[in-house]
C-alpha cells in the first residue's frame, strides 16, 4: 500500500520539483492538491494522508487530532506558527521546516528597506514622479555612518544583516535573550536589554519568529521609547508588531517611518491607513524570494517528506521545545 502526500496549500505555479523528488525516492506515492484556507478544509482532505506539505493553511490541534496516518508535516519556510507543535508531538508526527534557504535574500531585503528609509529613496522617487524636483522635501536626512541599527532577535538572518550593515558604518546592537554574548562579540555587536534597544536605535529591524511570547511584543510602549527620527523595519512576521499601535505612532509622528514586508493581515486590507502614508514602504511578503531560494525551499521541503516516509531522520526537524 502506497503513501498519500497532501499539499495543503501553496502559492507556486507548480509543485513539480517536489513531486519529482519524492517520487524518485519513495515508491508508490499519491499526491493530493488542495488550497485550504481553514482548519475545516484541511480536515476534509487530510484525514488519512501520510504527509502534509504546508504553506499557510492552519494546522491546529483540531486538525492534528483527526490525522490518522500522518507521519510528517513539512512546512515551506522557517516559521512554524501555522502548526500546533504539542499536538503533533502527542501524535508522533515529525514537524519539519527549512531554516536556511533564504538567509541572504531576507537580510538583503531588510537592508534594502533600511537604506531606502534612511536615504528616503522611495519617498524621493514618488515626489519626482509627482513633478516635485526638490531634495529639501526629504529633510531631515542623516549620514548612515555612526547611526545605530537595533536588531530584535539575533539569529541567522539578523547576524547577516549585522555583517552587511557594518559596511555602511552602522553601529549594531541587538536584543536576544537566547544568544550567548560571545556570538554577538564575534560580530562586534552589543547585546542590550529590550527597552534599551528601542531607546538607542535609529533603525529597528525585526527578526524574531512568531509565537505566543512574541505576538504583539512591539507595541505602544516600545514606540514611545523610540526616537522621533527612528524607523522600524519588519521582515519576520507581521503580528510581532501591534499594527494599531504602529499606525498611531506614525500618525502622531512618534517615529519617522516604517518598512514592512509583512503585516498582521495578508494581503493588506483595503482602507488600511498604512496604504496612504508617504513615510511607509510596503512589500507583499517578498523578502524570502529569489529564483534560487524558491528552488532550494521546494527541494528541501520535499526531501524532509521523503526522509520521514523512508524511515530516515530529516535534516530539518522542529523540536516541540
Amino acid at each position: 500500500m502506497g503513501f498519500k502526500v497532501l499539499f495543503s496549500d501553496y502559492e507556486y505555479t507548480s509543485v513539480e520539483i517536489e513531486e519529482n523528488l519524492i517520487r524518485e525516492q519513495v515508491p508508490d506515492v499519491e499526491f493530493i492538491h488542495a488550497q485550504c484556507r481553514t482548519e475545516e478544509e484541511v480536515i476534509e482532505v487530510a484525514k488519512d494522508v501520510d504527509a502534509i506539505i504546508n504553506q499557510y493553511a492552519p494546522l491546529g490541534k483540531k486538525v492534528i487530532e483527526q490525522l490518522e496516518n500522518c507521519k510528517v508535516i513539512a512546512r515551506y519556510g522557517v516559521g512554524i506558527n501555522t502548526i500546533d507543535l504539542p499536538s503533533a508531538a502527542t501524535k508522533n508526527i515529525t514537524v519539519c521546516n527549512v531554516t536556511d534557504y533564504c538567509l541572504d535574500e531576507v537580510s538583503d531585503h531588510a537592508l534594502a528597506l533600511i537604506l531606502s528609509l534612511a536615504r528616503k529613496v522611495t519617498f524621493l522617487n514618488n515626489k519626482v514622479k509627482q513633478g516635485i524636483w526638490d531634495y529639501k522635501v526629504a529633510t531631515p536626512m542623516f549620514r548612515l555612518k555612526g547611526r545605530v541599527l537595533g536588531l530584535l532577535s539575533f539569529g541567522n538572518i539578523a547576524q547577516k544583516v549585522a555583517q552587511k550593515a557594518k559596511v555602511f558604518g552602522f553601529k549594531v546592537i541587538a536584543y536576544d535573550p537566547f544568544i550567548p554574548e560571545e556570538a554577538a562579540k564575534n560580530l562586534d555587536v552589543e547585546l542590550v536589554d529590550f527597552d534599551d534597544l528601542f531607546k538607542r536605535s535609529d533603525v529597528i529591524s525585526v527578526h524574531t519568529p512568531l509565537n505566543d511570547a512574541t505576538r504583539g511584543m512591539v507595541g505602544k510602549e516600545q514606540f514611545a521609547l523610540m526616537k522621533k527620527e527612528a524607523f522600524i523595519v519588519n521582515t519576520s512576521r507581521g503580528p510581532v508588531i501591534d499594527e494599531k499601535a504602529l499606525i498611531e505612532a506614525l500618525q502622531n509622528h512618534e517615529i519617522a517611518g516604517a518598512g514592512l514586508d509583512v503585516l498582521e493581515i495578508e494581503p493588506i486590507e483595503e482602507g488600511n491607513p498604512l496604504l496612504e502614508m508617504e513615510h511607509v514602504i510596503l512589500n507583499p511578503h517578498a523578502a524570502w524570494h529569489s529564483s534560487e531560494s524558491e528552488i532550494e525551499l521546494k527541494t528541501k521541503t520535499a526531501q524532509n517528506v521523503a526522509d520521514v516516509l523512508l524511515g530516515k531522520e530529516p535534516k530539518y526537524v522542529v523540536r516541540p521545545s
